[in-house]
């Protein structure tokens, strides 16, 4: 089965795109096909694939992004709806239609996925250099997660006083938006050096997670550079 809906993805101007402020973002539905989305859901990876990351430090002291985390590799044994849903997003027309909006030739993609539970967050941040944006897409159905247990993904604004490697806290920030992160939705956005983001903690029951798979937008790689290169793409 297709997974994604690449006439929705293709629909989104990529020039209100990158005018939006304060860095280039969106937040769309139905980026998947409404079964794709419960066929994924009702096959997540189990969490004993997940490692658990609590209390790490971090570069310029924000505060530790405690949560589960998978990273996908070749080889892992997924369900196979995940590993079909990972092969389409690898293929041309999904990375075309990326390249496309953030305005950039070529991209390497890497997936994770995280779970959050009670206490958890992710601290502002803007993201490594060598990214060129991330696609969140989350995982929890309206059904299972109320939104104000929190997970929304928010758009910060820093009005341009902070480095980014520095450790502002949320309330330093105006808060410009603040992603619907339940049921078919995702949130794709530009890496700028202002493109500051966070997730305030989450104050769900126990036992309940938080849920996204993201596509990390990475700077392609010698290796794929010089694949293309030979290959005259």
């Amino acid at each position: 089965m297709d997974y994604l809906d690449l006439k929705k993805l293709g629909a989104i101007d990529p020039i209100a795109f990158q005018a939006c402020e304060p860095y280039p973002f969106v937040n769309p539905e139905g980026l998947l096909h409404q079964e794709a989305h419960r066929k994924l859901v009702e096959n997540l990876p189990p969490l004993e694939l997940f490692t658990k990351i609590q209390s790490k430090r971090r570069r310029y002291g924000q505060k530790s992004h405690d949560r589960y985390t998978l990273e996908y590799e070749d080889g892992l044994p997924l369900p196979s709806p995940w590993q079909e849903f990972i092969d389409e997003l690898r293929g041309e027309p999904y990375r075309a239609l990326l390249c496309r909006l953030l305005g950039i030739p070529d991209l390497e993609p890497r997936f994770h996925w995280h779970w959050a539970t009670v206490g958890e967050s992710v601290s502002p941040h803007c993201d490594a250099k060598r990214k060129l944006g991330s696609h969140v897409f989350y995982l929890n159905t309206e059904e299972e997660w109320d939104p104000t247990w929190g997970g929304q993904t928010l758009v910060l604004d820093d009005g341009g006083r902070f480095s980014s490697d520095s450790s502002p806290a949320f309330e330093d920030f105006e808060e410009i938006a603040c992603a619907q992160a339940s049921g078919n939705w995702s949130f794709i956005f530009s890496r700028r050096g202002n493109s500051w983001h966070g997730v305030k903690e989450v104050v769900c029951p126990e036992g309940h997670f938080r849920k996204v798979f993201i596509v990390v937008i990475d700077k392609p790689g010698l290796r794929r550079r010089l694949t293309r290169t030979l290959s005259g793409s």
